[in-house]
């Protein structure tokens, strides 16, 4: 996510570290290298300017501490005019209403149904509400059947109309939602590969019948810049509430992300990190400002594993491992709870300076591919293996490593690794496996 823009800044601070001071005199050349970068990341031009001006009056003002690197200060200073330029403080849903109706809106392949449904689950598995969706897209192919789809995998539940005009549509999931007890309808509308009129009117009443809460465009993060004219545009005549950002975790450059909320005074709330239906996250400008300058996003790495921790689990591994009997069976329950949080890679890029690391780290095989080669190894022993892994001997390597695909110097490598993590695990805080989350909240750096 915005590696183009990782990369500047971390190219940025390296040259910074040789320099005794910012000041006056070099401040010029410093800034032009930062502006270089945000419009080679296809930010928008005025949003760069914005951010530059702001950014350099505080550089060049009274909040210059003495006591701080040249890196360090432009760090402190680059954090609080990104976050600024992000949209300052995250936003959230207004929900009134019974129910409340939320209507998505965007352009044909920007993700606007998949979002429908992670936006449904997650106001149910975080809010406690009762969501209901509803399709209208009812010019092109199988779209509300997408929906209803992909809403029964999520467990959702989703009205399938049976008048086919969009206004017709929601006066009859409004009806569902009422004897169904739903406080949530969310409304994923028509889409079109282009803005044209016949889009806009329909758009329009609905807007005029429903009086929704909330108005959001699904923006796909992949357009850049570009973004923005799609935003304009809708925004002119609904009145947008706000974004959802998606395919975040496929951006490389972060225009869009960096020219919304200047051009159009709307908030990103959400951004899409995948296809999976639980892949949307809360969209923090702060949090975001630090994963661009490489401080990593442990909040979010907390609270993502957070939705994924099971307490009674917990406990139980915690006693194994106060016993020392955790074994290669427990291992493997903890890696199927690792995929289920995303790719290594995404975790650790929420690492403080993981950007950095990865240029040391190039050659040797990633961390996915890595843990799959793990996986093939511990599905290839038996059970018993799994459980005792002392008594596994070299026929028996010989064996994990032909089914595995791999070789008996990586089985070596593994059972090695793994005893060595045993060790270090029974080294855990008194308070347990539950302590370590509060243990890296307290670490993370304040900017503020």
């Amino acid at each position: 996510m915005f590696n183009k823009l990782v990369n500047g800044f971390n190219e940025l601070f390296s040259k910074l570290q040789k320099q005794g001071t910012i000041n006056e005199k070099n401040i010029d050349s410093v800034f032009e290298e930062i502006r270089l970068s945000l419009l080679e990341a296809d930010v928008h031009y005025d949003a760069v300017t914005k951010f530059l001006d702001d950014a350099k009056q505080k550089a060049i003002g009274q909040k210059i501490h003495k006591a701080l690197s040249p890196q360090q200060q432009l760090l402190k200073i680059l954090h609080e005019s990104l976050t600024d330029l992000l949209g300052k403080n995250s936003s959230s849903l207004s929900l009134s209403g019974t129910p409340a109706i939320i209507m998505l809106v965007g352009l044909q392949g920007s993700g606007k149904t998949t979002t429908a449904v992670k936006l449904a689950r997650y106001l149910k598995e975080t809010m406690g509400r009762k969501p209901v969706l509803v399709g209208t897209d009812f010019a092109r192919p199988a779209a509300v059947e997408q929906l209803s789809i992909l809403a029964k995998s999520a467990e959702i539940d989703c009205y399938l109309a049976n008048k086919k005009t969009s206004i017709d549509a929601v006066n009859e999931a409004k009806t569902f939602a009422g004897k169904n007890q739903n406080d949530v309808l969310i409304v994923d509308t028509a889409g079109r590969l282009h803005i044209d009129n016949e889009l806009m009117q329909e758009l329009g009443s609905l807007k005029k019948h429903y009086s929704p809460t909330e108005i959001l465009l699904i923006a796909d993060s992949m357009l850049g810049q570009d973004a923005v004219n799609v935003a304009k545009e809708f925004d002119s005549l609904l009145n947008l509430s706000g974004f959802v950002l998606t395919k975040l975790d496929s951006d490389t450059r972060g225009g869009a992300a960096l020219s919304l909320y200047y051009t159009t005074g709307k908030p990103i709330k959400f951004m899409g990190l995948g296809e999976k239906t639980d892949a949307l996250e809360v969209f923090h400008p702060e949090r975001v400002a630090s994963r661009i300058l490489d401080l990593g996003d442990m909040l979010s790495l907390i609270e993502r594993a957070q939705t994924q921790f099971d307490q009674k689990e917990a406990e139980k591994l915690e006693k194994k491992l106060k016993k020392n009997e955790f074994d290669i069976e427990d291992f493997r329950d903890q890696i199927k709870q690792l995929k289920k949080l995303g790719s290594m890679e995404s975790l650790l890029s929420m690492i403080p300076g993981f950007s950095g690391l990865k240029g040391k780290l190039k050659g040797l095989t990633p961390p996915d591919e890595e843990l799959k080669k793990i996986e093939s190894m511990i599905n290839s022993m038996t059970k018993k293996e799994r459980q005792k892994p002392e008594i596994i001997n070299g026929n028996r390597k010989k064996r994990i490593a032909l089914g595995s695909g791999t070789s008996v110097n990586d089985v070596n490598k593994f059972l090695k690794s793994f005893n060595d993590m045993k060790k270090l695990m029974k080294g855990l805080p008194k308070g347990g496996i539950s302590d370590l989350g509060l243990g890296l909240r307290k670490g993370i750096p304040n900017f503020k």
